[in-house]
């Protein structure tokens, strides 16, 4: 198997367990509804644990474009795979919320509300402030990056990396998923939020492009530094490009901040959403 349609599989198992947990705890009529947080958040756990287990021996899964350009950025991989590892994410994010949309055919015409259809697909802010939720999923993608070598850096029972991987991600989503619903990748929110706007969803409402940057923008900042942070703390390797990075990320957050939450638009459960 190529790494292209390593990514492209792997991202598509990704998004089938992960946007399948979120219908299947929020569609009306699914036998699972009101199953809660803790169960959202350990199903997207297991799911990149699953997707990793498939096509990590291929690729090295990393199913996620600030993984990718976080790895990228302390030389860990080659700049030259990026274009097309991203490219494969996206892909296979799209196809995954298809797959999703699919499964649970008859339970869209059963929910009423657009919001919740949505939210099978893509995330929203708990509480919408352009600075806060930008933060929150920069803080969620840098620990996701940290978490991820730190991992790498030692030494598991065969086998056993891909269950480790995806107990951080249960702790991410345990610990700090409750403002934005945790995105921590451009792919696993956009390319669904792509496939929610494509398919003919009933009553499906806009699919909120006015917020649809900040979980592609945050976790780019936030995988970047987190890795170039792990490379500068826990290795002593501190390069231009950290400080060029700090720099830039406070830039941007010192912008969304004097503009305040201009730009953020909250789901509200029950009405119409807006694009």
């Amino acid at each position: 198997m190529s790494t292209f349609m390593a990514e492209l599989i792997g991202t598509i198992i990704l998004i089938i367990f992960g946007g399948g947990v979120v219908a299947n705890v929020s569609l009306n009529k699914s036998k699972a509804q009101g199953g809660g947080w803790i169960v959202v958040a350990l199903a997207w756990g297991l799911a990149v644990a699953m997707a990793v287990y498939a096509v990590g021996s291929f690729s090295g899964a990393h199913l996620n474009p600030a993984v990718t350009l976080g790895l990228a950025s302390i030389g860990e991989f080659a700049w030259a795979d990026v274009p097309a590892y991203i490219l494969a994410q996206m892909i296979g994010g799209i196809l995954g919320g298809m797959v999703v949309y699919f499964h649970f055919l008859q339970h869209w015409k059963a929910t009423d509300d657009p919001a919740v259809k949505l939210g099978v697909f893509s995330t929203d802010p708990a509480i919408p402030h352009t600075f806060s939720n930008l933060l929150s999923e920069f803080i969620g993608t840098a620990v996701l990056l940290v978490g991820l070598l730190s991992i790498g850096a030692n030494k598991f029972s065969d086998g056993l990396n891909p269950l480790i991987v995806g107990f951080l991600i249960v702790a991410i989503g345990l610990s700090l998923g409750g403002p934005t619903g945790y995105a921590i990748n451009p792919a696993r929110d956009l390319g669904p939020r792509i496939a929610h706007f494509i398919l003919p969803i009933p009553g499906k409402g806009g699919s909120n492009w006015t917020y649809s940057w900040i979980p592609v923008v945050g976790p780019v900042l936030g995988g970047v530094f987190g890795a170039l942070f792990y490379q500068a703390v826990f290795t002593g390797k501190v390069t231009t490009l950290f400080w060029i990075w700090t720099v830039v990320s406070l830039a941007i957050f010192a912008i969304t901040f004097f503009l305040g939450s201009k730009g953020t638009h909250a789901l509200p459960h029950g009405d119409e959403i807006e694009n």
